[in-house]
């Protein structure tokens, strides 16, 4: 349904002023795409500008990436009860698998945090992949944009455990969380995998199983093999049971730590990059939109080798 300025404009408005239902449908806006969500994202941003001026402080992002049973879920919804326990307000972007059925998202994750559904100062909300690889849904920069202007403390954001293709996350959250469990084989996939290198904390959670000292070492051993020199900064590996709230606080500072080292620059260069990844998602969206508009003809050219693969691809980005 296409809503109308004057529409927008009151959803702006009641967004401005905290209203947890504005919230919620300016996401549901914004997932969906189209004229209204860009209208949407402008007036979200320009909010968010117009606070900056007056010394409001963006959200930490931290984005909580690994392999399938890692314990992500549980160890958010620590992270959240540690959080309130300080004071801080929460936004949770939990990006689940597709229901192969309907498409849309199997809500594991908001089952796993239902203690925190009457608590005002938790918001979650779950996205489904919708096929997107690299862990999040291709609309997860935009909901994050909007969940970011309506002022919560601390955004996190758990990907779907894809194994070896969570890497899209480091280019939107500003401080990435690497979750691995001991006895998993998760250290040998996460060299394979690269995820190594794009992980600014790394989380060995159910640190209370057989294994998890030498994984411990495993990814010290595995850091100190990569190029470095004395100002390398070498990503915190911390121990978490995340079932017992355990190590919680190692993992905050670790963050912290991370942070300190960013700099204010530092994490501007990061939210620069995700407008990046952002421009380049939407851009390859809209090209593989194009791809879906060639005609039969042009395939048949192109399987009988009349036209290149080359050939068709620029007729249909200059049509």
């Amino acid at each position: 349904m296409v809503e109308s300025a004057a529409a927008r404009a009151t959803l702006l408005e009641r967004y401005a002023a905290g209203e947890v239902r504005a919230l919620s449908r300016a996401i549901t806006v914004a997932e969906s795409g189209g004229p209204e969500a860009q209208a949407l994202l402008q007036g979200v941003r320009a909010l968010s500008a117009q606070r900056q001026s007056a010394q409001w402080k963006r959200p930490r992002v931290i984005g909580l990436t690994g392999s399938p049973g890692s314990g992500k879920s549980t160890l958010t919804s620590a992270l959240i009860s540690h959080l309130r326990s300080a004071g801080q307000t929460v936004g949770v972007l939990a990006v689940d698998p597709s229901s192969p059925f309907s498409g849309g998202a199997i809500l594991g994750d908001r089952i796993r945090m239902l203690a925190h559904h009457a608590d005002p100062g938790v918001y979650v909300r779950s996205l489904a992949t919708r096929g997107a690889l690299g862990g999040l849904s291709g609309r997860s920069m935009a909901v994050l944009s909007v969940l970011e202007g309506f002022g919560f403390d601390v955004l996190l954001i758990e990907t779907v455990g894809v194994g070896q293709s969570e890497l899209e996350i480091a280019s939107v959250a500003d401080h990435t969380v690497l979750v691995l469990t001991p006895a998993g084989g998760d250290g040998v996939q996460a060299f394979k995998a690269g995820i190594m290198e794009v992980a600014d904390v790394l989380v060995v959670n159910k640190a209370d199983l057989p294994g998890a000292e030498r994984l411990g070492r495993e990814l010290r051993a595995a850091q100190m093999l990569a190029p470095h020199d004395e100002h390398t900064f070498f990503p915190p590996i911390v121990q978490t049971v995340a079932s017992r709230d355990e190590g919680l606080s190692g993992l905050l500072e670790a963050v912290q730590s991370h942070r300190d080292h960013l700099g204010e620059a530092g994490v501007e260069r990061r939210r620069l990059e995700r407008a990046r990844s952002e421009l380049r998602s939407l851009m390859w969206q809209q090209v593989a939109a194009r791809a879906e508009q060639a005609s039969a003809e042009l395939l048949a050219d192109m399987a009988s080798g009349r036209l290149s693969a080359d050939e068709v691809a620029r007729m249909l980005l200059r049509s």
